[in-house]
């Protein structure tokens, strides 16, 4: 049990902070190198997703006091973090590798948005995680 509670901590918290780090730059750089980053943030979203359901699963499940709303609250603002950036950036980045040099900016202002929304997300998940352990 403590071994797999540390190693799930470990991949939740290297996975989460990939996936915070890529979009926090992502929405200061404009989205640039975001075809790049796409496929990794994704995989490292669905990583920080899983453990951090597992992580509920190994120290939280019967309760449901404080701390374990905020972590809730900070859980559903990344979900809705990276369904925001599946529907703004997938397609969007798709069609920019289809798209003339006339349709680029916008196609990349549409990712860079969806960043920008899910960086904000993010950064109140991180605040819930780090606040509901003196909840």
């Amino acid at each position: 049990m403590q071994l797999t509670l540390i190693v799930t901590v470990v991949l939740h918290l290297l996975s989460g902070v990939f996936w915070a780090g890529t979009t926090f730059v992502l929405a200061r750089t404009g989205a640039n190198q975001a075809e790049q980053l796409l496929l990794p943030q994704r995989g490292a979203a669905a990583i920080a997703v899983v453990t951090g359901g597992l992580l509920w699963y190994l120290v939280h499940r019967g309760g449901f006091g404080t701390t374990e709303r905020i972590i809730a609250f900070g859980a559903l603002c990344a979900i809705v973090a990276g369904v925001v950036q599946g529907v703004s950036g997938g397609p969007a980045l798709q069609e920019l590798a289809k798209a003339g040099e006339s349709d680029a900016p916008r196609l990349r202002q549409r990712v860079a948005i969806g960043q920008r929304v899910a960086a904000g997300l993010l950064m109140v998940t991180v605040i819930c995680m780090a606040a509901s352990r003196y909840a």
